[in-house]
């Protein structure tokens, strides 16, 4: 079977299940593993480059305000390596092509391959997908083991945090301007051991203030910009660090690419890591992720 990958989440999930070697083509945005960017991309986005975190959000705005795709896709490419399974996302229109756009395009290619949209709301839904993608691409079993595995890694962190004081956390996927992250974060934060207090379970992510947030008096913000790894989501904590540290007395930057804003394999070590920073006593630290500590209580 040959696959196309129109999502970053659904590449790394091809490669846990072991499927690596049936992918024929990715996006842009296909980072992970490194075998991945080697394949051709079959999309692009049309923001502009060099925009600062505010430019991007009004670009965004204006974009979907107009009813317009964010990425591009290069139906040509997609009909040069013949995919039987396409798989893409609805869930959020800034993350990948349009759906409707995938299944238009899919229907004028001659083999007519399968389309299979992967549109997750909460932690258990990432883990039912890698039983659906696996199932999907012929390797149902594969998908089972992996799904089994990481949720022996989940009840690792229940079992480790159990009976600890939960602190209040707010988790952030944008700065300029501040939106608290939806979707499948807020149950991440309470397998943690955490309490958000800002976000959604299951909800989209939402646009809030400064002066909200403040009023939620969560004692840890975890910064993870939609797309960002480590390194940029500390730049972008530092350049709103007097804002970030009115709303808690502890700030964490971390890996969102790797392990928060997309629904893989990786988020079980984003659940990982936040257990570690919210109860470090009983929770070591993960070696795979990286995260920078932008203040602690006193700093």
């Amino acid at each position: 079977m040959r696959i196309a990958s129109l999502v970053p989440s659904a590449t790394e999930m091809l490669f846990a299940l072991g499927l690596g070697d049936r992918v024929v083509a990715v996006t842009h945005e296909c980072h992970h593993p490194p075998a991945a960017r080697r394949l051709p991309h079959l999309t692009r986005t049309v923001i502009p480059a060099g925009l600062d975190a505010g430019g991007i959000d009004a670009e965004v705005k204006r974009l979907t305000g107009e009813g317009r795709a964010l990425y591009e896709l290069d139906e040509e490419l997609l009909r040069e390596v013949e995919p039987d399974l396409v798989v893409t996302q609805a869930v959020c229109e800034v993350c990948a092509v349009s759906y409707d756009d995938v299944l238009a395009v899919a229907r004028r290619l001659p083999r007519g391959p399968r389309v299979l949209s992967l549109d997750p709301s909460t932690l258990a839904d990432v883990l039912a997908d890698l039983v659906t993608l696996a199932a999907a691409a012929g390797a149902a079993e594969a998908g089972r083991e992996l799904r089994a595995e990481l949720e022996e890694r989940l009840a690792a962190v229940d079992g480790a945090v159990d009976g600890a004081p939960r602190p209040a956390v707010a988790c952030l996927e944008w700065l300029d301007p501040p939106y608290a992250a939806g979707h499948w974060v807020p149950e991440m934060v309470a397998r943690a051991g955490g309490c958000d207090v800002a976000g959604s379970d299951g909800g989209r992510s939402v646009e809030t203030t400064w002066r909200a947030l403040r009023r939620l008096s969560p004692r840890i913000a975890v910064v993870m910009p939609c797309g960002y790894e480590a390194e940029e989501a500390a730049r972008e904590a530092a350049l709103h660090r007097v804002e970030l540290e009115g709303v808690a007395s502890e700030v964490h930057a971390v890996d969102a690419a790797a392990s928060f804003s997309r629904p893989g394999p990786r988020l079980v070590e984003g659940v990982e890591l936040l257990a570690h920073l919210f109860h470090p006593e009983r929770v070591g630290r993960p070696g795979s992720i990286a995260h920078a500590p932008v203040s602690a209580p006193g700093g």
